[in-house]
């Protein structure tokens, strides 16, 4: 999601010059930031008597998150923050798939430092329980809104396809330079606002892990539907796209 180098050209977002160590560091602060400030914001601000940001709150918190580190750290490593992206970006032709793997690694521990940040904060008030819910995925009985496992498979599938597609045109060499970040962290604001009540909203497998493996119980269980819808939707996306963004000979 580099608002830089990727606009300029449609190879992988990887840097030329860029050690490995410091793509996955970047990678890891970064998704670190994302489940902090995005599931903090629902566990600590949301539900705050007579100030508490509610749902569009929430929504645009984890936008902010996308936004601020894709400026941040973009020229680092791309600012995937997500496994789904980065497979998303492999399937539409700008990564490498050597790089897949490491980077999908560096993801996952990010968003369990998060969320192990957020645990020590949000025990610290009287009364945290985390079987009431710490900003986890679900379906069913765990769905805000009640919905089912075939309505949040598609909604996850949808939305990360979309989520993509923004991704992939805002960083397209014919995009505006200097935008991209500013169209995905809306998109992804736009995203939670229509998905939230419906999944709590994950497209984005290390964000759903982190939560999930602090919860337990149910939160894993339902854990699979977060990883195989998100990744589809991705990669369904840069295969569209490469047809999409194609120019014309």
């Amino acid at each position: 999601m580099d608002s830089g180098k990727i606009q300029r050209s449609e190879s992988e977002p990887s840097k030329e010059g860029t050690g490995m160590s410091k793509k996955l560091g970047a990678e890891f602060i970064g998704t670190f930031w994302l489940v902090l400030g995005g599931c903090g914001s629902a566990v600590l601000a949301a539900s705050v008597p007579v100030v508490g940001i509610g749902l569009l709150g929430v929504s645009l918190a984890f936008g902010l998150t996308v936004l601020t580190m894709a400026f941040a750290i973009g020229h680092i490593s791309g600012c995937h923050l997500n496994p789904a992206v980065s497979f998303g970006l492999w399937a539409g032709g700008r990564f490498g798939i050597k790089e897949l793997g490491p980077y999908i690694a560096a993801q996952v521990l990010g968003g369990l430092a998060g969320a192990g940040v957020l645990y020590v904060i949000a025990s610290g008030a009287e009364g945290f329980d985390i079987t009431n819910g710490f900003a986890t995925n679900g379906f069913g009985e765990h769905s805000p809104g009640g919905y089912g496992m075939v309505a949040a498979l598609v909604c996850e599938t949808v939305m990360t396809f979309m989520f993509l597609i923004i991704i992939l045109g805002a960083t397209s060499k014919r995009a505006p330079a200097g935008f991209a970040p500013i169209a995905i962290g809306l998109g992804l604001t736009l995203i939670h606002l229509i998905s939230i009540p419906i999944t709590n909203t994950s497209v984005n497998p290390a964000r759903s892990t982190g939560v999930a493996l602090y919860q337990g119980g149910w939160a894993i269980q339902q854990l699979w539907l977060f990883w195989v819808a998100p990744i589809g939707g991705a990669i369904l996306a840069g295969i569209v796209w490469r047809w999409l963004g194609k120019e014309e000979e």
